[in-house]
Order: C-alpha cells, then structure tokens, then sequence
C-alpha cells in the first residue's frame, strides 16, 4: 500500500513539475519570439508611419486643408470600414453569403475581423451564438480528429501485419533450409519477439509524420488555388492558408473579398472546403504535436531527477522520495495515463481517453486504497485485543 501511495505522490509531483516547466518555457518563448517580431517588423513599422506623416502634410498643404479635419475624416472612414464599407467597390458582406462567411469563422474560432457586428442586437446574438457554435465545433474536431486517428492506426496495423507476414515467411524459409525441428522455429525471432498484434501499438512519431505531410498537402494546395484565384503571392497564399488553419485570423489577408471572380461559386466551394478541411488537419496535428512535447518533458524531468538524486543523495527513509524516474519506465500520454512501454509508442485508446474516465479510475483506486487501508487496521486490532486476551 506504500508502493501506491508513493505512485500517486509521484505522478502529483510529476504533473505539477510539467505544469511549471511548460509555463516556464512558454513564457520564454513569448518573451523570445516578440524579441524576433520587434527586431524584424519594428524598422519597417517607423518607416512606413513617417512616410504617412509626410504624405499627410502634404496633401494638407497642397490642397489648403487643416490637418486635424483631415484626420477626422480618416477616422470616420476607419469606423465606416468596420460596417464593410470601402473605397473600392466590393461584395456586400451581409447578404446571405457574407454572413455564411462570417458565421463560419466565428464557429472555427478563425475571427478574420473584415466584418464584425456593430449593433447591439448583433454583438448581443454573437456572444450566445458563439458559445454554443464554437463548442459544438471543438466537438466535432474531436470527433473528426478520433476517427482519423481510429484509421490511420488500422492503416498502420496492416502495415504491420504484412512486415510480420514477410519476416514469419523468411524465418520459416530459413528454417527449411537449415533443417531445423518446427519447435525450433521460434530461434529465428529476435531476442525472442512474438507478432502480439493485440497488444500492438502505432509509433507517435508516425503519426506526427502523417498529420504533418496531410497538413502540409492540404495548406500546399490552398496556396495554389488562392494564387490563382486572389493574385497574392505564393509566399502570402501560405501565409494565409496557415494563419486561417491554425485559426489565428489575423485578417489582414482574407479569402473572397475581391470584386469579381471568374467562377465565383466554385470559388466559394473550394474555399470552404479547403478550409474545413485545413481546420481538421492543423488541429489533429497540434494534438499529436502536444503529445509528443508531453513526451519530451518527461523526459526532460526524468533526467533531470536522475542528475538531482546523483548530486544530493538521500538517506533511507520510510517514504522514498517519489521522484520523477527515468523515462523508459512510463510513458505519460495525452490523457495523463501512464502506460509500461517504449516511450515512442502511443495507445489509440489512451490517447482517445477522455479526462473525465480518468479522474473517474483515480477517484475509484483512492476509494479503495482508503478501504484496503481501514480494514488493515481494523485487522490488527483485532489481533492485539485476541493477543491480550
């Protein structure tokens, strides 16, 4: 009952050691990546407000207008930009179409910000509609993301079965040739590996290795099409496909805003489609990608608990210290389970577990651990009171 007071202390310590290490690195992540930004954009964004300044005093001067009453009819063209006004004539973004558009990039989390609601009917609406949109399409990422995950490791299973197949062929091939006894056919696997497909599990790393090169294609392809179709670059086409997918939407490039398109309709379709389909892709691929840093964590903090017992050595004790162990004895997966295994394998069920079965099964061992622990005093008792008698 010690052993499995220690296992659940340790993986208490162990959570919260990950969940310190990860708030650490992002936050030096951040602090690193705005370093880059600032370094990079900064000089252009200087160059660009004085080249404004400039145009505007000009103009000013040129055509005898005050400067203030300029800016204000700059500001009032900023807020009749939000309404969906424009300089160039463009599609009207609330007609049906526009706002199929639009609902579809609130329920993605995506937000370009081309068209927002400016009454108070609408942001009213938007705050009950999104609550119930974006949680029913996180659901259905989920979904999509179990059933291509359910797939992809069967795909990977019959890949398995016919390696297996191939070496049983050439290990009983072998066998013939060297005139073995058939009980003696299990010498030609090595270190004596049974085919237990059962309990046979997909490597995480091909499974990052598939949502990455289908991420890759899907993005890859948009690109192509919003080359053709918008006439940016391919450079902006990408950065657009991964802004949108990922669900950033900063907005400053967005799909179908132009003022006439060969196949309009087309057009539409595929960008939804592509879209969608983005979504699915990118979002399966940070899941996958969250595992495989979990890994590396632990990892990580094995390590470092095997270099922090080789400094500061401790005495024997009643409780031994539930420290973080080396990483080829668990493996923490997506779900918190741990798992005896390599520790580049991934369970299908473990990673499609949910939190809830899971703090259900804690709650459970701890209830019997209370039990188990009740009744052994109650035991002893028992006995001592039988011993004075």
């Amino acid at each position: 009952m010690a052993d499995s007071t220690v296992g659940c202390g340790g993986s208490l310590n162990q959570d919260n050691a990950r969940f310190l290490l990860l708030a650490g690195m992002l936050l030096l992540y951040l602090v690193g990546g705005a370093a880059v930004f600032s370094a990079i954009e900064r000089p252009g964004e200087l160059i660009a407000r004085r080249a404004w300044s400039e145009r505007l005093s000009v103009f000013a001067h040129r055509h005898n207008v005050s400067l203030s009453e300029l800016l204000t009819l700059l500001r009032g063209y900023e807020e009749a930009s939000k309404s969906g006004v424009k300089i160039d004539s463009t599609n009207p973004r609330w007609d049906f179409t526009g706002a199929f558009y639009f609902v579809g990039t609130v329920v993605s989390t995506i937000g370009f910000g081309m068209t927002t609601p400016v009454t108070v009917m609408g942001k009213i609406f938007l705050i009950f509609y999104g609550l119930l949109g974006c949680a029913s399409t996180i659901l259905f990422f989920n979904l999509v993301l179990e059933r291509t995950v359910t797939l992809l490791a069967l795909v990977l299973r019959w890949l398995h079965e016919g390696r297996a197949s191939c070496r049983r062929r050439g290990g009983r091939r072998w066998v013939e040739e060297e005139g073995l006894e058939p009980r003696d056919e299990g010498l030609v696997r090595r270190g004596g590996e049974t085919d237990n497909l059962e309990s046979w599990k997909p490597s995480v790393y091909y499974v990052l290795l598939s949502f990455s090169l289908a991420s890759v294609g899907v993005c890859l392809a948009a690109a192509v099409m919003y080359w053709a179709v918008e006439g940016w670059s391919f450079a902006d086409s990408l950065y657009f496909s991964f802004v949108a997918f990922s669900t950033i939407g900063f907005g400053d490039l967005v799909s179908d805003q132009g003022e006439a398109y060969a196949n309009r309709c087309l057009y539409r379709v595929g960008n939804f489609l592509f879209l969608l389909a983005g979504v699915c892709c990118v979002y399966s691929l940070f899941n996958v990608i969250s595992v495989v840093i979990k890994k590396l964590l632990n990892q990580f903090l094995g390590h470092l608990s095997l270099l922090v017992e080789r400094l500061w050595p401790r005495g024997n004790t009643i409780y031994p210290s539930p420290a973080l162990r080396a990483p080829q004895v668990y493996l923490e997966t997506v779900c918190g389970r741990q798992t005896h295994g390599n520790p580049e394998m991934i369970s299908i069920k473990e990673f499609l577990a949910s939190d809830r079965e899971l703090l259900g099964r804690q709650q459970k061992e701890f209830m019997a651990t209370i039990s188990t622990s009740q009744e052994t005093v109650m035991n002893n008792r028992l006995m001592d009171t039988g011993v004075g008698r």
